[in-house]
């Protein structure tokens, strides 16, 4: 999708955002007790139209993980919304080229000059 698409997904409602999603519930994995162990709290959601999957498992309420997936798709949805900044090729002037160049020159001196004397030279 471009970024027009998504900006157009910026104005939908939350309840037409999760209209549009398939919606997983499991157990939470990691600490958390019996209370992590026995409920189905972990909401996972994935966005059909754009492929999005969000996962949520802040609360141990499934009703307070489902609104924050939205919240979270709804979040993805602005930060894709925004329009790539554009790129203006730039010329290295000739003075900061020469200034590189002169800038290696002394690096290869400094560091021929650290190298072992031979006979041969």
């Amino acid at each position: 999708m471009t970024y027009r698409e998504y900006a157009v997904l910026v104005h939908q409602t939350a309840a037409e955002v999760a209209r549009d999603c398939e919606v997983d519930v499991f157990r939470a994995t990691g600490p958390g007790g019996q209370g992590v162990n026995t409920t189905d709290s972990v909401v996972r959601m994935r966005h059909v139209p754009t492929g999005i999957v969000v996962t949520a498992r802040e609360s141990r309420s499934q009703f307070q993980n489902r609104a924050s997936c939205v919240r979270k798709l709804q979040e993805e949805f602005r930060r894709r919304a925004v329009p790539p900044k554009v790129r203006h090729v730039t010329k290295v002037p000739a003075s900061q080229r020469r200034r590189r160049l002169k800038d290696k020159r002394m690096r290869s001196d400094l560091k021929a000059s650290r190298r072992r004397i031979t006979g041969d030279e």
